[in-house]
């Protein structure tokens, strides 16, 4: 019985390590299937996994970023050439808009000559031919039939002549010319004195206009028109024939206004609007201006200023609508008012004869004009004008070699 008793007791034993041993096998089993599914990396919702065209894609777009990076680096050396290209394309198109404007005044001359009946300048005939070339400024001397004696007391001492005249066109890109209309007898003794004059000199530019005291305003109006029409310059410059000027000083003082485009260069000033009839200057509109003893605004004195281009081409396109008042210089104030234009006010526009401009010249700050406040111009022009060239002149190279 104990033998019996204790097989039995050995038989239950072995059979309980196999159990035993085969539970471990299976529990280890089922916790490796647990774990494999309990423990699976979580994709990250809304983000698909790459598919293998996909990883190829971004690859390469990870071996372009390197690509890209260089071409970035290439690129930035050449930010100056593509700028200084931008600016050339931008003078281009400047230069094409100048043009098309140039050929509308040219047009609305032509069109204007056929409803009116007027010849066409022949000036403006030849405006395709001497457009091409660019100018700093077209100075105009404007002048009267019976200013002949101070023409030539200019010719005499400020103003080149003959071939000279030429060459100030050619190499300094300045443009001179006595501005002149026609007299109310087409043809008469007063014309054929300037074209005899200007078959001499070779120095007038005539304009469509009947000239006047009380047409001033009129008249500064078309040589604008007329300049604007046929030269392309940066600058138009109007000047009185009594006035002494240092063309040199001129030209380099407007040179540093070049890269503005609106600008109106002058003597600024604001005098009084006089009511009074049969006095000097009256001004008939003188109740658009206010009260009695208002001023006007600002604008540039008369004996001479300087507008830059686009403000000459607003008003040749613009001519027709311009009011005109009886003074010139404040019809030429009036038509800027309300545009975007820079006033400069430079008082080296406006000196006295001797001995304030040579006082000035002596201490190395030289005149652009000269000219007496009392006479409205040079007291007897034609006689003192020489003794003004002068004591006031600048150097004689001063215009030949200076660079604009």
């Amino acid at each position: 019985m104990a033998w019996k008793n204790r097989g039995d007791s050995n038989s239950r034993n072995l059979v309980s390590r196999k159990l035993s041993f085969f539970l471990c096998i299976g529990c280890f089993l089922a916790g490796m299937l647990f774990t494999d599914r309990m423990w699976t990396e979580p994709e990250a919702k809304d983000i698909s996994r790459p598919t293998g065209t996909e990883a190829e894609k971004l690859k390469l777009l990870a071996e372009g970023c390197d690509t890209i990076s260089k071409d970035v680096r290439r690129d930035s050396k050449d930010i100056t050439g593509e700028v200084s290209k931008t600016h050339n394309a931008v003078q281009t198109l400047d230069k094409t808009i100048s043009n098309l404007e140039m050929e509308l005044v040219a047009a609305r001359a032509m069109q204007d000559s056929i409803v009116t009946g007027s010849p066409i300048s022949d000036d403006l005939r030849l405006l395709k031919p001497v457009r091409k070339r660019k100018y700093l400024m077209v100075v105009g001397i404007n002048t009267a039939f019976s200013s002949r004696r101070r023409r030539d007391s200019l010719r005499a001492t400020w103003m080149p002549q003959g071939d000279k005249l030429r060459k100030l066109e050619e190499e300094k890109g300045i443009v001179m010319r006595f501005v002149i209309g026609h007299s109310a007898t087409s043809g008469g003794i007063l014309d054929r004195a300037i074209e005899a004059e200007e078959k001499k000199h070779g120095d007038f530019l005539r304009l469509e206009h009947i000239e006047g005291y009380l047409e001033l305003s009129a008249k500064t109006k078309t040589y604008f028109t007329t300049a604007v029409a046929l030269w392309d310059a940066d600058f138009y410059v109007k000047v009185d024939d009594d006035v002494h000027v240092n063309i040199g000083t001129l030209g380099a003082t407007l040179s540093r206004y070049k890269l503005k485009s609106r600008v109106y260069v002058g003597c600024m000033k604001s005098g009084p609007v006089l009511a009074h009839k049969g006095v000097r200057y009256h001004e008939p509109e003188h109740w658009k201006f206010g009260e009695e003893g208002n001023k006007y605004f600002r604008h540039a004195t008369g004996q001479l200023y300087a507008i830059s281009r686009d403000l000459a081409t607003y008003i040749s396109i613009n001519q027709n609508v311009l009011h005109k008042y009886a003074n010139e210089d404040v019809s030429l104030g009036s038509w800027f008012i309300g545009l975007d234009v820079e006033h400069i006010d430079d008082r080296r526009l406006c000196c006295g004869t001797p001995p304030d401009c040579e006082w000035k010249a002596q201490a190395g700050n030289i005149c652009v004009a000269s000219f007496d406040w009392s006479c409205s111009g040079i007291c007897r022009s034609a006689d003192r004008i020489k003794e003004v060239h002068k004591r006031c002149g600048e150097d004689n190279n001063a215009l030949w070699s200076a660079s604009f």
